[in-house]
């Protein structure tokens, strides 16, 4: 995504740079920045082939911020703010003023659905994506005016930013990400210490752009640029049933298509999940979200005379490109509903992973940190009944909601525990930023020193049996019989809940004291 985003931004400020305008750039903490650029004084040069220099503040009376739904954009909004108080602009601190392109008009979020299908039935009209845009370049509008632009940073010079204004167990911490769990798992099995070739999450690489690729990552297999290289790729990818053997394409279009094709071969693991594979980062980033609709359904109304059929579209590549966005805008307004009604008697918040929102719940301020992890088919608030008896009894609690279930983003991908693992481990790095008890149910193979709470009436599997098989196969674990089913912590909440306010202390205490936990 950091490839992705420098990218993006050269190829904003050329696109900028063709309009008579550029974009200015400023290195460094945002809060320090923003709050520099409101009040620095800075050189102005008429373009008018004349020598003479004005000077004159910037004193700006307004930030804009594009509003986000991650918690940390929250805190980062909290920090600018309490920066920009010294600042004094016409008596006053400049104002922080978020704004947003909303894709549907959407009116009361009080008043959305429960669910995605529920809500693509309301049919919904979608705004013009291009209104924004107009409005910004009538607003900003920069003619005649020379400003030190700066330079863009390298991808180097930004890690290495973040890694020197990271702790040294947080930079630490980020080394564990840099190599897959399938890689992992792999070495584990072929007992190899060797790292593995070509592992897909090695960031350590700078990318190098080619002029004839549209996959301008070190992955080599996500579209990334500016827009107009984005949207090439994307009429690539709408038009793969078409092949590439059209006089009237470009040599360069050509060359799009034939590498967009032979990437959807590999990626289209099932019906549409293509899509995500190769444009979610740029989606992500905001670069086409808009635009992807407006082609996709301008090329399906080419396919079929101008019409739009009720019964599904005509093509793979298309209806996998509209769920997408579709989808993408639907989670994204869902999230903003719950920051507003965030009053409940636990914090819930949002954190963005791989280009996906994923929620989670949080509950205490003291204490060792507890990370909870529900089971298959259901979410965090199956928690509910766990999570403030564990910070009311001196703990951290996190209760996450795993990419797929509930309010979390359900793209169209394949989901394995590999990806679950993946998800769990940034999370802990990211967001925790320390050592964790990991709370779980019914998913996960673990060898350490583990607390088993086993309901003697799980249904899904003999209980006796499997008491007695980890009793005499894994050493060091401690195992609890309730009387309960596969979810005692939902079904007798106070009973596990006890087990764990015992459990907790006994296990630090270890680690305080060095002996084994």
């Amino acid at each position: 995504m950091l490839e992705l985003l420098l990218f993006a931004l050269q190829d904003l400020r050329n696109s900028l740079k063709e309009r008579g305008s550029n974009l200015m750039i400023r290195f460094g903490n945002a809060e320090h920045v923003i709050q520099q650029l409101a009040s620095e004084v800075v050189t102005l040069q008429l373009l008018l082939m004349m020598p003479q220099y004005m000077v004159e503040q910037v004193n700006a009376s307004c930030v804009f911020a594009e509003q986000e739904v991650e918690y940390e954009l929250y805190l980062l909004l909290d920090v600018v703010k309490e920066c920009m108080k010294p600042v004094t602009v016409r008596e006053c601190a400049p104002r922080i003023e978020l704004w947003n392109t909303p894709f549907y008009d959407v009116n009361v979020l009080q008043n959305l659905p429960a669910s995605y299908d529920d809500f693509k039935k309301l049919r919904l009209p979608i705004l013009n994506h291009f209104s924004c845009q107009n409005y910004l370049l009538q607003t900003w509008n920069w003619t005649g005016i020379f400003i030190e632009i700066g330079t863009l940073p390298v991808y180097d010079d930004v890690k290495n930013f973040i890694t020197s204004n990271q702790g040294r167990l947080r930079e630490r911490w980020n080394s564990i990400k840099l190599t897959s769990a399938e890689t992992l798992l792999r070495n584990k099995i072929m007992k190899s210490s060797e790292s593995s070739e070509g592992s897909y999450d090695s960031r350590q690489l700078q990318s190098k752009k080619s002029n004839e690729s549209v996959f301008l990552s070190q992955k080599g297999n996500a579209v990334g640029g500016g827009t107009n290289n984005v949207l090439n790729a994307l009429a690539a990818y709408l038009r793969y049933f078409e092949g590439t053997a059209h006089d009237d394409w470009q040599e360069y279009v050509v060359k799009t298509c034939h590498l967009i094709h032979e990437k959807v071969r590999s990626s289209e693991s099932r019906n549409g999940a293509s899509f995500i594979a190769l444009f979610g980062p740029a989606l992500s980033l905001g670069i086409i979200s808009r635009s992807v609709h407006y082609e996709a359904i301008k090329y399906e109304r080419e396919r079929n005379a101008g019409f739009i059929s009720p019964f599904g579209y005509s093509a793979t590549t298309i209806a996998g490109a509209v769920d997408a966005v579709c989808s993408k805008e639907w989670y994204w307004l869902m999230a903003l509903r719950n920051q507003t009604n965030n009053d409940g008697i636990h914090s819930t918040r949002m954190w963005k992973w791989n280009g996906f929102l994923i929620q989670y719940t949080v509950a205490g301020n003291d204490g060792p940190a507890v990370v909870l992890v529900h089971g298959f088919g259901a979410f965090a608030e199956h928690y509910r009944d766990n999570i403030n008896g564990l910070a009311g009894a001196g703990n951290r609690v996190w209760a996450i909601t795993l990419l797929g279930f509930d309010n979390s983003e359900k793209p169209n991908i394949v989901y394995t525990e590999l990806l679950w693992a993946e998800l769990l481990r940034d999370f802990i790095v990211d967001v925790v930023g320390e050592p964790v008890h990991l709370v779980g149910n019914s998913i996960g193979e673990f060898r350490e020193k583990v607390l088993i709470i086993q309901g003697m009436k799980d249904p899904i599997s003999d209980c006796s049996s499997r008491v007695a098989t980890l009793k005499e196969h894994c050493d060091g674990l401690v195992i609890k019989e309730l009387d309960a089913g596969h979810c005692p912590h939902d079904e007798v909440p106070e009973q596990v809940n006890d087990i764990l306010y015992e459990w907790i202390p006994r296990i630090e205490s270890q680690i305080l004291t060095g002996s084994p936990a």
